[in-house]
């Protein structure tokens, strides 16, 4: 019912959402067919359903239903959380959106997008950012496709909010000043340096350097099988190791990890195994283990987000103690040790 009720308040406001698809919407690449078979409902629901998009100025996030921390980074581009369930890509479709890019690592819900006329791209970055190849696809991909453009990440305040930040940039849309003010109102953590760095040191591209990028727009990028998945997950977790005995900071022989990163690192491993077709034959109990894990490394990393930007002006300055920390990062070590003893060894 509450799914229902949704969509009625949201086809009490006409036109909006078809008026901002054809302002904002940029040519398709020559010689690709982007078009996704709709239904005919969700044709309707597009031309007829509208909600207001975020304010390109606002200095708040904008929550919508099933999409949560989106900002404007320019007029037709949406940084954002994964959309969630039905209601999350039923707002988009009323915000107007017609082109959907993922820099999460976990493999995008394409089928539900594309049920409702939604193209998706799915392009991952990492915590410490991006080399210029991927900034120069993400913009190609901003460029071509027809928006409004919705990008995302997990929980749309680190990853995707430098992404949109580093696109605007390059495609001329903000200053790279602008670009960071908007990844302050996303939430971006400081402890993030690499994120940040890619916006600062964005260029305008000039249509030469644009055409050079690739323009494939994967639905799904090829992910690393099973084995090559382990291995990144041990080591993000002897990295994890190695910044616990440097008392949760940067290792000095190791001047490239950072804490949070590395935790964000391993949860975006362990949620893309639970994805990975390995684990559709694999018991609940399996999969279980995986969330769990995954929720846990993602506690890890938002204790750390809190603890390295405490002492920033206006910021929540409890203390997160080294224990509670070490003790986040045994309880993901003891889950995973004891989902090898039961599946592995």
């Amino acid at each position: 019912m509450a799914g229902w009720a949704f969509r009625i308040v949201l086809i009490a406001a006409v036109g909006l959402s078809a008026c901002c698809a054809a302002r904002n919407a940029a040519p398709a690449v020559a010689g690709k067919d982007a078009s996704i078979k709709t239904s005919p409902d969700h044709e309707i629901a597009r031309s007829s359903v509208a909600l207001p998009p975020p304010d390109p100025a606002g200095g708040t996030p904008a929550e919508y239903p099933g999409v949560h921390n989106v900002v404007a980074f320019g007029e037709g581009l949406y940084s954002g959380s994964v959309p969630e369930g039905d209601a999350g890509f039923d707002t988009l479709v009323a915000l107007g959106v017609r082109t959907i890019i993922s820099v999460d690592g976990a493999r995008p819900d394409v089928e539900r997008a594309e049920r409702r006329g939604l193209r998706y791209v799915h392009l991952p970055i990492g915590y410490s950012g991006m080399d210029e190849r991927r900034t120069l696809e993400l913009a190609r991909a901003v460029h071509d496709l027809p928006g409004p453009i919705y990008l995302h990440c997990h929980h749309g305040k680190h990853r995707s909010a430098g992404a949109a930040g580093a696109v605007a940039v390059t495609l001329g849309r903000l200053t790279a000043d602008e670009a960071l003010l908007r990844m302050k109102v996303s939430g971006t953590s400081p402890a993030y340096k690499g994120l940040y760095q890619c916006v600062s040191a964005a260029t305008v591209a000039d249509g030469a350097r644009l055409l050079s990028a690739d323009d494939s727009f994967p639905r799904v990028w090829r992910t690393s099988g099973l084995v090559r998945s382990m291995v990144e997950i041990e080591h993000a977790h002897e990295h994890l190791r190695l910044i616990e005995k440097a008392a949760w900071t940067t290792p000095r022989d190791h001047p490239d990890l950072v804490p949070a990163a590395e935790a964000g690192r391993l949860a975006d491993l362990l949620r893309n195994l639970i994805e990975h077709e390995s684990s559709r034959s694999r018991p609940a109990e399996y999969v279980e283990w995986m969330r769990e894990s995954a929720r846990l490394a993602a506690g890890l990393e938002d204790a750390l987000v809190r603890t390295q930007a405490r002492d920033a002006p206006g910021a929540d300055r409890a203390a997160i103690s080294h224990a509670d920390l070490s003790g986040r990062l045994a309880l993901i070590a003891q889950t995973c040790k004891d989902c090898h003893a039961r599946y592995r060894d």
